[in-house]
């Protein structure tokens, strides 16, 4: 297997966010479109397909989230943030289980889609973006999986940059 540094999690999410908010984004859009049936039913066939895709990618992810989870080197403090992201992580996977299921199950009954499905598809969307915030955290605030940091003095651009600002020390 390629050898990723850190890992292969941060190459997964950006596939399980993306999708996923693309099928929240198709489905709404698809709900609000009363007047024509047909463009609607269109939004909501891709947008079962982008979660069904996100959600077994998201499994890919999370898996990915374990190994890093074990073997990134990290402090106390990076370590309590882990651990949060890795529960929000989880329960994310855990609400957008039925959803999926729900899914599968109405497009084999030839069941319409429902606003009650769009609204839990909108809560999860809510853990979704917690859980990729705290992901965020982990990288821009604690520097979990980033190899070294500049040091702040030691920012230099190229001779012909045009780009000049002042630095906090």
């Amino acid at each position: 297997m390629i050898e990723i540094i850190p890992n292969w999690h941060p190459i997964f999410v950006h596939f399980t966010i993306g999708l996923l908010f693309t099928s929240i984004l198709l489905f709404l859009t698809g709900g609000i479109l009363f007047d024509k049936p047909d463009l609607r039913e269109q939004l909501w066939t891709v947008g079962r397909w982008n979660l069904w895709i996100g959600y077994a990618v998201a499994l890919v992810t999370a898996f990915f989230g374990w190994l890093a989870y074990n073997s990134v080197t990290h402090d106390a403090a990076s370590h309590e943030v882990m651990t949060v992201h890795r529960n929000w992580a989880l329960t994310t996977l855990a609400i957008f289980l039925p959803v999926v299921l729900w899914s599968l199950f109405s497009y084999q009954q030839k069941k319409s889609t429902t606003w009650l499905f769009i609204l839990v598809l909108v809560i999860g969307s809510l853990f979704l973006a917690r859980t990729g915030w705290l992901g965020a955290e982990l990288v821009y605030r604690h520097g979990l999986g980033v190899m070294s940091l500049p040091k702040a003095d030691e920012h230099v651009h190229g001779e012909s940059s045009q780009h000049t600002h002042e630095h906090d020390h």
